[in-house]
């Protein structure tokens, strides 16, 4: 029985040719040893397993060639290896600047291969500084590394430098491909590049993950048997997500990932890679993308097929919200949760990017909220002038009874349309004539909470305020401040009972003042309260409006630093109001002997 020979040391490469992905560099060493333009000093630095140190052995052997040579000649006694992680030292360097100055016995060069050259202790790398800057004319470093950083500049400045890269999904594919061939195995092109993107870059490691598979499946390699052996998420598990995505299934999305779970994979590997399938589908949406796909041609048919099911606007979406749960997962202190809740906000989101709205219909139970129904109408129909009672009411979420309703007039019968709200008084403080208006709200309504009710509500109150009066035909009494006053205390004792407490505290800052016959004024300590009353002035207004019976009052706000000064009390001065209030605290604080 011969001894098995691992694929990684059985087919590396002997010529510059045979070197996978690496075109570039083996192309610059070809023409600098064809035009006898070779450095003394070379320094071969890139990620493990691209080819570093077989390319020096190639190059040792080539520089040496004379073409009378015989076949399978390696020139062993022209070629020296040295691990610089195990031979560091300064005597280590010494003793290799002592086996320089000896010529090559047959050969032209003798070359010198230092291998984790940036593992040499800083007294090693000033020791070989001379040496490598001045050789003999018989003598070449080779250096490689996969850390050019740790190395000092003025050994860097001494080498040629050759940045070998990753190798690419599709070369480490198809060199994977050649080697199955020849070892009479059938591979599926999906297999080979689940081995190639594990690999990730290196073909080393490639040929090892190969030599694995293939004990574990036989002389018949399928992606199936791959992924089992590799413990890696197979396409098919995104494919199904992403379909129970499009289809908003968040049952069959949690049963999915639960099952993901059972295998032994962890949530973050299912998130990441889910965020990578999403990647891939929007590269799948554009012909000039499809490239950038480095899968099988049996994935990348599927990806093709469910890229077409989706829009740009949901991928975005999407795969923000997958690398968001990406970037929240070490710090999750309930992980699965955070998975599972980013699973249900995807399969939320509708084909054009948005949250889609939930059906108003789920919603059974009853709300004292005016319906949705009522605002999205309001925004379309025409409206007659307001009474400010009424547009009081409408600032309290009360559905206000001057607006036209949907259904005309005929059609106040059916049985779906309720009887209409009655009005108290409705219009007493308009002109003779002014129209009066009922508004009849259907009986079907949803409740005030659902997404629906809360949105248009949301456009109502934006809008509401851009509603004028005819003030021509609204009342304008005189009134006096101290009338106005009363009826500014009454407003915020009213608020302060509906618990709009910031409002009323805010109202009561200051006591307003009557500058002209309609302009009310008042002084508030800063801006940020300003902005406050400003915000909520309309309700103030309204009913300062109706209980003066003047529509033509505004309110003026000024803002003044200095007044913020009498309400920053001390500790005496909280205890001495206190006191007057209740003279028993200060018994108190004698009897227990207290201190403030």
């Amino acid at each position: 029985m011969e001894p098995f020979i691992v694929s990684a040391r059985k087919y590396r490469p002997q010529t510059f040719k045979d070197v996978v992905g690496q075109q570039a560099i083996t192309n610059t060493l070809t023409n600098a040893i064809e035009n006898n333009r070779l450095a003394q000093a070379l320094l071969f630095c890139g990620p493990r397993g691209v080819g570093k140190t077989t390319c020096a052995r190639i190059l040792a052997k080539k520089i040496n060639s004379d073409g009378t040579e015989k076949d399978g000649e390696d020139f062993a006694f022209n070629v020296f290896e040295l691990d610089a992680a195990s031979n560091n030292s300064v005597d280590d360097i010494r003793n290799l600047t002592d086996q320089v100055r000896i010529p090559p016995q047959s050969g032209k060069y003798k070359v010198y291969i230092i291998d984790e050259v940036h593992m040499l202790s800083q007294s090693a790398f000033n020791a070989f500084l001379k040496t490598l800057e001045e050789p003999p004319k018989h003598a070449i470093f080779i250096l490689a590394t996969t850390e050019k950083h740790k190395i000092i500049p003025t050994i860097l400045s001494r080498c040629q430098i050759f940045d070998f890269k990753r190798i690419t999904v599709k070369d480490a594919a198809n060199y994977l491909k050649y080697i199955a061939e020849n070892q009479g195995i059938e591979a599926e092109d999906d297999a080979l590049h689940i081995i190639a993107q594990k690999a990730d870059g290196a073909m080393r490691d490639a040929l090892s993950i190969f030599d694995r598979v293939v004990s574990f499946s036989g002389k018949h390699l399928t992606r199936k048997a791959v992924t089992e052996n590799l413990n890696v998420l197979d396409y098919d598990t995104y494919f199904k997500a992403t379909d129970l995505i499009l289809g908003h299934d968040i049952p069959g999305l949690l049963i999915l990932f639960n099952k993901t779970l059972a295998k032994g994979f962890e949530g973050h590997h299912f998130i990441t890679g889910l965020a990578s399938h999403f990647r891939d589908l929007m590269v799948c949406r554009y012909p000039a993308t499809v490239e950038l796909l480095e899968v099988g041609e049996g994935a990348k048919k599927n990806y093709l097929e469910q890229a077409q099911k989706t829009s740009q606007p949901f991928l975005l979406k999407a795969t923000d919200l997958a690398n968001d749960c990406d970037l929240k997962y070490k710090a999750s202190k309930n992980q699965r949760l955070l998975v599972e809740l980013t699973l249900m906000k995807l399969a939320s989101i509708d084909f054009d990017g948005e949250k889609k709205n939930l059906d108003s219909n789920s919603v059974a139970e009853e709300s004292a909220l005016a319906p949705a129904d009522y605002y999205k109408n309001r925004s379309t129909q025409g409206t007659a002038s307001p009474s400010p009672k009424e547009s009081h009411n409408a600032g309290n979420s009360i559905a206000p009874s001057h607006v036209q309703p949907a259904q005309s007039v005929d059609k106040a019968e059916d049985s779906s349309v309720a009887p209409p709200i009655p009005t108290e008084k409705a219009g007493e403080n308009f002109e003779a004539g002014a129209p009066k208006l009922n508004i009849n709200i259907p009986s079907n309504r949803v409740s005030g909470l659902s997404l629906s009710s809360l949105k248009t509500k949301k456009e109502h109150q934006l809008n509401k305020k851009e509603e004028t009066l005819d003030e021509s035909k609204l009342p304008k009494s005189p009134f006096t401040e101290a009338e106005m006053q009363k009826h500014w205390t009454d407003f915020v004792a009213k608020i302060d009972g509906e618990g709009r407490k910031i409002l009323a505290s805010n109202l009561q800052t200051d006591i307003p003042k009557l500058r002209d016959d309609h302009t009310i004024w008042i002084e508030l300590p800063n801006k940020t309260m300003k902005k406050e009353v400003e915000r909520e002035q309309y309700d103030l207004m309204v009913y300062l409006k109706e209980k003066l019976n003047n529509h033509s009052i505004k309110l003026k706000i000024t803002v003044n630093e200095d007044t913020a000064k009498k309400f920053a009390f001390t500790p005496q001065e909280k205890y001495e109001k206190l006191r007057e209030k209740n003279p028993v605290i200060d018994k108190l604080r004698q009897e227990f002997d207290l201190d403030l």
